[in-house]
């Protein structure tokens, strides 16, 4: 297989296994810093049983995220060596910013949150909790601050030429604010916060169906499920205002995302399809012009197709995009459906008495995630051919010296890794689920220790 593809592949591999594990610690953190807020203002110490018990599943999936995220930045160097000269000012300067803001206020308060409880007030571990949280949203703006460069260029210039050439800033926050920057740090945010609702959801749903812990899974799934039902509701305007971006600066991954070849026609948005790459042809159900009116507000305007560009500077496999486009908008509508019914039913007063619903919640945790992957998926594949968009090829960033075998090697020995990584991650994560909040975690132990130093 060709080393550009193999490269490719294994770089896809490590980043989709990562990419499990930020977006849960992000959503989490979220309902974390909610419940413990609850708890502050209701003194309702059942609200700090639950946030206890997501700590520490918060904590398996920190964990695993920071581990499998290190891989990638070795890959940078043996398998990506002219990309990594060519943006690494630009890259470099993005991630001493995610260990400044990022990575500092995380380990700061990361160790109160996890052995803090009945050692510091309720109030200092919030704010702990607060700050984990915030740091784990830095992290995410960085990365997401140095991908988006990647797609739309701003604020630099081009230093030397050929192989030594790289780009150099000159302007930091024209390459922070870069035209694309803003919109898919929203939609990453808000994926991650629909990740980790759903998760708890599920979870809580569960327990609701076994009798288990009743109280607490009422309490915690309806605190997850208005984060749901605004943030799935929100994620569809952040995607059209994503959408119109890419239409703006990325016209070509727009054509391949609704599989529109000809210029001198308007765009039509498909509901199903399928992509005929060899005649340029697409075919399924669909709103003729609805891409035109969605994007200029008129169902008859012309909008750029793939055959406009010659086929070296067409994004590839164009069906795929397609399909994990049209995945991904599938999903964001489910959840919105899933969570505004849930809701309605909620104020009906008939939402945990309906057993089957809580079934279709105990299995949408997978919604989100496949949502989230499918959706980089669609970002990197149509920026295709190039790495760094309209300035440096796929092809041209490779390392010079690494071979084929050697790539083979390593994508096996990765994924044997993430094997074990992925059964291990289930396996703690079902045993803390059939473990379920301990009793002990009701029982506060500060008056105790007030007790204590007030005697010594």
């Amino acid at each position: 297989m060709d080393i550009e593809i193999l490269s490719r592949i294994q770089f896809a591999f490590t980043v989709s296994f990562h990419y499990i594990y930020p977006p849960l610690s992000i959503g989490i953190g979220l309902i974390m810093v909610v419940m413990e807020g609850m708890f502050l203002h209701t003194r309702d110490a059942i609200y700090e049983r639950m946030a206890r018990f997501w700590t520490r599943i918060f904590a398996l999936t920190f964990g695993l995220g920071v581990a499998t995220g290190i891989v990638m930045e070795f890959e940078f160097g043996t398998n990506w060596a002219t990309y990594s000269r060519y943006v690494g000012d630009v890259f470099g300067s993005a991630l001493a910013a995610e260990g400044i803001f990022a990575f500092a206020l995380e380990s700061g308060f990361l160790g109160i949150l996890l052995f803090g409880w009945n050692r510091v007030s309720p109030r200092v571990h919030f704010l702990a909790t607060a700050g984990v949280w915030f740091g784990s949203m830095f992290s995410a703006v960085w990365i997401v601050v140095a991908n988006s460069w990647q797609q739309t260029p701003a604020g630099f210039h081009i230093v030397g030429e050929g192989l030594e050439a790289r780009a150099e800033i000159t302007d930091f926050w024209a390459m922070v604010f870069n035209p694309s920057s803003i919109d898919r740090m929203m939609h990453v945010w808000i994926g991650a916060f629909l990740a980790g609702a759903f998760l708890v959801m599920s979870v809580h749903a569960y327990y609701l169906l076994k009798n288990r812990h009743v109280e607490l899974s009422r309490k915690a799934f309806k605190i997850a499920l208005v984060v749901a039902a605004v943030f799935s509701v929100a994620q569809l305007f952040t995607g059209h205002h994503s959408a119109d971006g890419v239409a703006e600066n990325q016209p070509m991954k727009l054509a391949a995302m609704e599989g529109h070849f000809d210029s001198l026609s308007a765009a039509s948005m498909y509901v199903l399809g399928w992509v005929n790459e060899e005649h340029h042809r697409t075919d399924g159900i669909r709103i003729p012009g609805g891409l035109s009116f969605l994007t200029h507000g008129d169902f008859t305007t012309p909008m750029p197709g793939l055959e406009s560009v010659e086929p070296a500077n067409r994004p590839g496999a164009v069906n795929a995009i397609f399909q994990f486009y049209h995945l991904m908008v599938a999903i964001g509508i489910m959840l919105i459906l899933l969570s505004l019914y849930g809701s309605i039913q909620w104020i009906r007063g008939n939402l945990f008495q309906q057993r089957w619903l809580l079934w279709v919640f105990v299995g949408a945790v997978f919604l989100p995630q496949v949502g989230n992957q499918v959706g980089w998926y669609v970002a990197e594949m149509g920026r295709q051919p190039w790495v760094v968009y309209g300035l440096l090829r796929t092809s041209d960033a490779l390392s010079k010296v690494v071979t084929a075998n050697q790539v083979w090697f390593s994508l096996i020995l990765f994924t044997l890794i993430y094997a074990l990584l992925l059964v291990l991650f289930l396996y703690l994560l079902n045993k803390k689920i059939q473990h379920g909040p301990t009793d002990d975690d009701l029982i506060d132990t500060r008056p105790r220790q007030k007790e204590m130093v007030q005697t010594l």
